[in-house]
């Protein structure tokens, strides 16, 4: 796993889907990382000490079956979310960037090139919003252990564990898409800046 930078420059923290939904165990079955929650709300709080960007995502599902559903109590935050970010995205896809307000817009708006992105699940939203904003040119760290997610069933009826899941997430980013990191190297970096702002 890599060691993130050692400068930050005003980086934003995109906490993706953390969601009550998402603790309907008989729903999605068994989760990896029982850290996550914690590892989230210390990565928060410390972008409020830094008075940093902080960017919540909330997951509208537009299945009427799903806990996170528009109609479901699920949609809403866990309560390791509090306060009120500085954007709050929308979605009923995958990506963060393909939510509303437009998440790119706003990054580039405000002058921001750095992210960190932690949240639910790894290998779906977290690893999509990875993928997506490394091609858009961002400095990405992922913050691996701030992110959970569920046993898979493999097309050919295996399951897979949700740890082996996130540790492919973490072998398919690091050093193509994002830099993949933990929570305690995120929290320790040095702030001096650096020039991180994305063109375009």
């Amino acid at each position: 796993m890599s060691a993130p930078s050692t400068h930050f420059d005003r980086p934003a923290l995109i906490v993706i889907d953390v969601q009550q939904g998402f603790d309907d165990s008989e729903f999605w079955g068994p989760r990896d990382n029982p850290a996550c929650e914690q590892n989230i709300a210390a990565l928060v709080a410390h972008w409020r000490n830094k008075d940093w960007p902080l960017v919540f995502v909330q997951h509208q599902s537009s299945d009427p079956g799903s806990p996170l559903a528009m109609s479901s109590p699920g949609r809403e935050f866990k309560d390791v979310i509090t306060g009120t970010p500085d954007l709050l995205v929308r979605k009923n896809v995958n990506s963060s960037f393909y939510g509303s307000p437009d998440l790119d817009s706003w990054l580039r708006a405000e002058g921001i090139g750095q992210v960190v992105i932690c949240g639910i699940t790894t290998n779906h939203c977290c690893e999509t919003t990875a993928r997506m904003a490394g091609n858009l040119g961002y400095d990405t760290y992922f913050a691996l252990d701030a992110t959970h997610t569920f046993d898979r069933r493999s097309p050919d009826g295996t399951t897979v564990p949700a740890a082996t899941l996130s540790m492919v997430t973490a072998t398919n980013l690091d050093g193509e898409f994002a830099t993949v990191s933990e929570t305690r190297a995120l929290l320790e970096s040095d702030s001096s800046p650096r020039s991180s702002s994305v063109s375009g």
